[in-house]
């Protein structure tokens, strides 16, 4: 442990700190909700006035049960219920006699002139609830009383509460101190539970990574394949390539996670991490957020922008899929001209991209740098055909480049219905082969064809000098079942 958090704790807890707490102990028990049955958090014994009216309050149910008793004793006819009336307490309403299944009839009210009908209420039983000559005494003897217990309970916990913020500067302290504290211990525990090592820091400006990993990923899986990063002077602007579902942006995440961790002091997924200094960060990964009234293209673009404009030798900068929002010539035309932007540096950022726009390597979209390095995903497809189903993502970054994206086959790992798969197959083999793509087959549509093929045939011969225009409609169109 390091003698800053040695001097931030011995700072943090101070004998001001522990006097809150026995405060804030000396007034409130947690359990007495659980214990009593109702919402009630002050100590016994702190204040007589509240302990008069909690067991006033606690001895309720018994005494208006033999108020009950006395009262249907003294009614002037004798009640013929299945239940007997009850006296309850309603809170914020008051005392209440309450009769069980049936109203009093307006015969019977007639001998109860005291009586008042309240409301009544549905349930598993009705139940009607009058006020009476007792519940009025009962309301101005006892009142409201377990409003009052909160009440009283809400001003001793105000004074608390006043009394606790007159050290709010050392509580803030303290919290912060905790909070960091358990952020060093959670890194600690996690570095330690997955292997994790410790990086080195230098003031050159390079990268290298063995056996890097995704520290999230890597816990959700059964088998993580790490890969290896190298960036030094030359080859700092890496395209990567690769299929769909191949791990380009998973292994340009974790190489910003493990440079994020170092720089936070933290250990880090790897075998082996040297770290250059690195000022900041900058991502465009198509990111999403229904806060903001712009598009998620428009959100790459203003990320990109800021990239371009602030990104030194010492940033690092990701870019997912950038330029794929767009038509496919204007994301070729803005990807290129990013990575000729960063190629002009002398000494340009690191720079991570990853694209299906496979086009850029076909003509002279950026120039010839020895800045700029191609990746890949490597693949295992035995026999080189896109729809093979035996290929085999290997999630392994080697040099070179990949054109071919296994669109079909990653729609088929993710469950597309197989007659979708195959007619896309079928497209796809007629743009190949520079042949117009031929018409889906479907019986719906050959039955239709059919029918319309029928009547321009029909039409053509159909004289209208000489035929029966009713009956060629009829023809044409006859008439549904």
């Amino acid at each position: 442990m390091s003698i800053d958090l040695v001097e931030k704790a011995n700072s943090s807890i101070t004998a001001e700190l522990d006097y809150v707490s026995n405060l804030v102990i000396g007034v409130i028990d947690v359990q007495r909700s659980k214990e009593k049955g109702y919402e009630t958090l002050v100590k016994e014994n702190l204040c007589d006035e509240l302990d008069e009216l909690r067991m006033v309050y606690e001895g309720l149910p018994d005494f208006l049960e033999q108020v009950s008793a006395n009262e249907n004793a003294s009614f002037p006819f004798s009640l013929e219920c299945r239940k007997a009336p009850l006296i309850v307490y309603v809170h914020q309403i008051g005392y209440l006699m309450c009769f069980f299944d049936e109203k009093i009839s307006e015969a019977l009210l007639i001998g109860l002139q005291d009586f008042e009908f309240a409301f009544s209420e549905d349930g598993e039983e009705r139940r009607f609830y009058y006020h009476t000559q007792k519940t009025r005494e009962l309301d101005n003897l006892l009142g409201d009383i377990y409003h009052k217990i909160l009440d009283m309970e809400r001003a001793i916990i105000r004074d608390l509460v006043c009394r606790v913020l007159q050290f709010l500067p050392q509580l803030t302290k303290a919290v912060n101190f905790a909070a960091e504290l358990d952020c060093i211990l959670s890194l600690a525990i996690v570095a330690r539970q997955n292997n994790y090592v410790r990086p080195i820091l230098t003031e050159d400006s390079i990268l290298e990574i063995q056996n890097g990993r995704h520290a999230l990923q890597e816990m959700t899986v059964d088998t993580f394949v790490p890969n290896d990063t190298k960036i030094r002077s030359a080859g700092r602007i890496n395209i990567i390539t690769g299929p769909n579902y191949s791990g380009k942006s998973i292994y340009i995440k974790q190489v910003a996670l493990v440079v994020f961790l170092a720089h936070i002091g933290s250990f880090v997924p790897a075998d082996s991490a040297v770290v250059g200094l690195t000022d900041r960060i900058f991502c465009a990964m198509g990111s999403k957020s229904m806060t903001t009234e712009q598009s998620t293209f428009m959100i790459d673009l203003h990320q990109v922008g800021t990239m371009l404009r602030h990104a030194t030798s010492r940033s690092l900068c990701l870019l997912d899929e950038f330029g794929k929002g767009t038509l496919t010539e204007d994301g070729i035309g803005l990807l290129g001209g990013t990575i000729s932007h960063f190629a002009n540096y002398d000494y340009p950022p690191k720079v991570l991209l990853s694209t299906h726009l496979t086009e850029i390597f076909t003509e002279n979209y950026f120039p010839q740098s020895e800045h700029i390095k191609c990746c890949t995903m490597s693949v295992l497809n035995p026999d080189g055909q896109t729809s093979n189903e035996d290929i085999i993502f290997l999630y392994r970054l080697v040099p070179g480049q990949a054109l071919l994206s296994f669109g079909l086959h990653c729609a088929q790992l993710a469950g597309v219905p197989s007659e979708v798969i195959q007619r896309s197959a079928s497209v796809l083999e007629d743009i190949h082969s520079k042949r117009p793509v031929r018409r889906m087959i479907c019986d719906n549509l050959a039955a239709k064809d059919k029918q319309y093929q029928d009547a321009m045939a029909k039409l053509l011969a159909f004289d209208p000098r000489k035929g029966d225009l009713n009956h060629f409609f009829e023809d044409v169109f006859p008439p549904e079942a």
